[in-house]
């Protein structure tokens, strides 16, 4: 477990009105966590359209739900389609 210093022990070994790239990310540190495939197939639906142009509306949640749940070549060509369109 981490523990945390106080504010006063923090040091900075440049300015603070430099501007300074942060360190790379430690993959140790990352939280462990799976993305379903038909949420992620969800989410870049939602994307891809929303890159098209084309805003789902609040009733299309029942359409997106079943083509999330169709396989990946199939949503590959819609994502294709949709970006060729858009």
């Amino acid at each position: 477990m981490q523990t945390l210093r106080p504010i006063a022990d923090l040091s900075w070994d440049r300015a603070a009105d430099e501007d300074f790239l942060l360190p790379p990310p430690n993959p140790g540190q990352r939280i462990a966590c799976h993305v379903h495939p038909e949420d992620m197939r969800r989410l870049d639906l939602h994307a891809t359209l929303t890159a098209a142009g084309i805003a789902p509306s609040p009733g299309d949640r029942e359409a997106i739900e079943r083509l999330s749940a169709l396989p990946d070549s199939v949503h590959e060509a819609l994502r294709r389609w949709l970006r060729a369109a858009g």
